[in-house]
């Protein structure tokens, strides 16, 4: 499994992009809405793909520090299989598409409570 990316909460996801781009020299990749235009994704990449999911919801300007941080997400051949497989500590999403990603996932705690996103590109 590799890591595919890492998701921040951000109070303003298209100005953190900037700020990842031009400081760090890092590219936009790509980026999405919700169903219910609440919250916006904006990706961003370095050199060796390892994309920043940024992710601002309306309403969630004040993040207290150590609060930013969201999930960090691996790719799997198949979300069910790994979902049933893998030994969690707690389910925090089953497994769903998710069509403006293009994905299959599910989310899970590690043993001290982080979440892992299982993503499953769907073509």
């Amino acid at each position: 499994m590799d890591v595919i990316h890492v998701c921040l909460n951000v109070s303003d996801a298209d100005r953190i992009a900037q700020w990842y781009i031009d400081e760090l020299g890092y590219e936009e990749t790509w980026g999405f809405t919700t169903a219910d235009g609440k919250t916006r994704n904006v990706y961003v990449a370095d050199g060796n793909g390892l994309e920043l999911q940024l992710s601002d919801t309306e309403g969630q300007d004040d993040l207290e520090p150590g609060t930013a941080y969201d999930h960090f997400a691996v790719k799997v051949d198949n979300v069910d299989e790994a979902f049933e497989d893998i030994e969690n500590h707690g389910v925090v999403k089953e497994p769903g598409d998710q069509p403006a990603a293009g994905a299959r996932t599910a989310m899970i705690k590690d043993p001290d409570g982080h979440i892992v996103e299982l993503v499953e590109p769907v073509e």
